[in-house]
């Protein structure tokens, strides 16, 4: 659907013509010989991204908040400190003590009216503290996943370039240049090179994985945590979510970011196909946008967006299984770990 014209019969050629539903299942073999290679290094890279980031940003902000707020205790006085990312002041209390003057009592309605200032702070330190934890979170999610994704970029585009090579040639009229995709591979990198050739669509790749895996995580992370928390409300007796609460929770979170992430980085997608089934001929090959100008100029922006209805159809169930065996097989292996 995504390399067929807008108007071609392409797409209504019957199954008999078009090879049998054997080729339903062309250029199967390379996505399905590195699927789980291509979610290990999703979940190992970001993983690992998480970790770099606590040992450095968030240690790194920790130190600064510490410096920023701090409270001393003095002989005869409470000095309370705000930095300037704080309330940009500094507040000093004292209580006399063996204080016989007439402005004894004026001298503890001022410490007490300064206590009371001092907790209503406090509360609002709290509260700007829990927000700016929450904007945090979302940056470190993002960041890791979208940084994931460009990690995983450099397996993929080779798999899915070879992928669409033998699928186009499935179709009636095309030419027979590949017996699978070993010989893809190799027949590719010995006439057009391992960049030019192989990774085709370097770059619009790179444009795919690295936001979509991003927004994959933090819509993944966001809704879990909302539903986790519904589930929490329902269920007074248990507040802490039972395994079968977190793995429904999981999988519907799993489900709606593989959907949603699809639905807005597809265009990309499109463009992917177009520049991996052209021809590789050097003088042949054009860019990522100009592609993108011919797609929308000939067949309009509708196009962009066609076969979009089968990717959401098995983005869902895709990615709402895999969250769920992801975080149970981590969790088989910290239970093996702690014996």
């Amino acid at each position: 659907l995504q390399t067929s014209s807008a108007n071609g019969s392409s797409g209504k050629t019957p199954s008999s013509t078009a090879g049998g539903f054997k080729s339903l299942f062309k250029g199967m073999s390379p996505p399905l010989a590195t699927a789980a290679i291509c979610n290990a290094i999703i979940f190992a890279s970001y993983g690992h991204s998480t970790r770099l980031w606590d040992e450095i940003v968030e240690h790194k902000s920790s130190q600064q908040q510490n410096e920023e707020i701090h409270g001393t205790m003095t002989e005869g006085a409470v000095l309370i400190e705000h930095g300037e990312h704080g309330t940009h002041e500094q507040t000093r209390t004292w209580k006399q003590q063996g204080n016989n003057n007439n402005n004894d009592n004026e001298v503890w309605i001022k410490v007490k009216s300064n206590q009371e200032e001092a907790i209503g702070t406090s509360q609002l330190s709290e509260d700007a503290l829990n927000a700016s934890s929450t904007r945090q979170n979302y940056l470190k999610v993002f960041t890791c996943g979208a940084l994931a994704g460009t990690v995983q970029a450099f397996v993929i585009c080779p798999v899915e370039h070879i992928k669409c090579r033998l699928q186009i040639q499935a179709t009636p009229g095309a030419k027979q240049l590949y017996k699978g995709p070993i010989d893809a591979c190799v027949s590719i990198i010995k006439n057009h090179g391992i960049f030019r050739g192989l990774y085709r669509g370097m770059g619009v790749t790179l444009w795919r994985e690295t936001p979509a895996f991003g927004m994959y995580f933090a819509v993944y992370d966001t809704i879990k945590g909302r539903v986790e928390s519904l589930l929490e409300e329902k269920d007074d007796d248990h507040p802490i979510p039972s395994h079968a609460h977190a793995w429904a929770a999981s999988a519907l979170a799993g489900g709606i970011s593989g959907a949603s992430t699809w639905g807005i980085i597809y265009p990309f997608d499109v463009i992917k196909s177009r520049m991996q089934t052209s021809p590789l001929e050097r003088h042949l090959q054009k860019g990522m946008w100009t592609v993108g100008s011919d797609i929308i100029r000939n067949h309009g922006v509708k196009h962009m967006f066609r076969g979009l209805g089968v990717t959401l159809v098995r983005a869902f169930p895709v990615n709402a299984i895999i969250f769920p065996v992801y975080e149970f097989v981590l969790m088989q292996i910290g239970n093996w770990r702690s014996r």
